[in-house]
C-alpha cells in the first residue's frame, strides 16, 4: 500500500477566502463604481490616531508662531531695517541700532502700497523706513535706503537682492548682517536674505512682535491666526517652489543713495 502525503489546511483563512468570494460585487453607475471588500481601522486604532492628531494640533499651536517668529542675532556691524514695517517696529530698530556695535543702518523696500507701480526711489518702503530712522534720533549720515522697484510677488527677496547689487556696486563686502523686521515674517527673511546674499555672508534676523496679539496666545487672535497662516505658507512656498532667477536684478537710478 502506499502511503500519500498528507496536506494541513489553514481552517481559519479558508473561511476568509470564501467569505470575501462569496460578498457579492455591488455596481451602481453603469459599472464606474464597485462595492468591494476592504479592511478598515479598529476602534482602538482610531482612538490612537485621533489621540496623535491631538498631540499633532498643540505642538502646531504652540510652536508655530515662536518657529517663524525667530529672533537669532549674529555678531555684525551693518544692520538692515525692512521699510514696510510698522512704526513700532521702526523704534525696535533704533533700539537696535544704539545698543549693538553697527557702523551703517540700510533700509530695504519697493514702491509704496497704493501708488500703482514704481515712481521713483523716494516713493519706496525703503524711503519710508528711513526717514522715520532718521526722525527716530538716527544720524542721516549712517542711513541708507536702498529700494527695490518690484511690486507684488516676491517683494522680500527683491529687496534682498536689491541689497546685494547696492553693496557690490559700492565695493562692500560685510561679512554678516542683522535684519529688522515683524512678527513671523522673520524666519522668511532671513532664509530670503541668505539665499541673496550666499554663503560668505551670516545673516541674523530680529524678530519684533506685534502689540496687537499675545505672541503666545496667537491662536486667540484673528491677527495671530492671519499671521500664522499667511507666513507659514510663505515660508514653505520660498523652500520648495521659489526659484532665484525668477527675480531679476535690480537697476539703481542716481538717486538710489540718501
Amino acid at each position: 500500500m502506499i502511503n500519500l502525503p498528507t496536506m494541513v489546511r489553514d481552517e481559519t483563512a479558508e473561511p476568509q477566502r470564501l467569505e470575501s468570494r462569496s460578498l457579492p460585487r455591488q455596481r451602481a453607475l453603469g459599472g464606474f463604481l464597485v462595492r468591494r471588500y476592504r479592511w478598515g481601522l479598529s476602534r482602538w486604532a482610531k482612538i490612537l490616531l485621533s489621540i496623535l492628531m491631538l498631540a499633532f494640533g498643540m505642538i502646531v499651536l504652540l510652536g508655530a508662531f515662536p518657529y517663524l517668529a525667530v529672533t537669532d542675532r549674529v555678531s555684525a556691524d551693518v544692520l538692515v531695517v525692512e521699510g514696510w514695517v510698522h512704526p513700532y517696529a521702526i523704534q525696535a530698530g533704533v533700539e537696535e541700532f544704539k545698543m549693538g556695535s553697527y557702523q551703517r543702518i540700510f533700509t530695504t523696500g519697493g514702491p509704496v502700497v497704493g501708488k500703482g507701480g514704481y515712481i521713483n526711489d523716494y516713493q519706496t518702503s525703503a524711503s519710508v523706513g528711513a526717514d522715520l530712522l532718521e526722525h527716530a534720533g538716527v544720524p542721516a549720515e549712517l542711513v541708507q535706503m536702498v529700494p527695490s522697484h518690484v511690486i507684488g510677488r516676491d517683494r522680500t527677496y527683491s529687496s534682498a537682492v536689491a541689497l546685494r547689487e547696492w553693496l557690490r556696486d559700492h565695493d562692500l563686502q560685510p561679512h554678516a548682517i542683522n535684519i529688522v523686521t515683524e512678527g513671523a515674517h522673520a524666519r522668511r527673511t532671513r532664509l530670503l536674505f541668505q539665499r541673496a546674499l550666499g554663503p560668505n555672508v551670516a545673516v541674523g534676523v530680529i524678530s519684533i512682535p506685534s502689540p496687537d496679539f499675545d505672541a503666545k496666545r496667537w491662536w486667540y487672535y484673528s491677527e495671530g491666526v492671519e499671521d500664522v497662516i499667511e507666513e507659514g505658507i510663505g515660508y514653505l512656498y520660498a523652500i520648495f517652489l521659489f526659484r532665484m532667477e525668477e527675480t531679476p536684478k535690480p537697476k539703481f537710478s542716481l538717486n538710489a543713495s540718501k
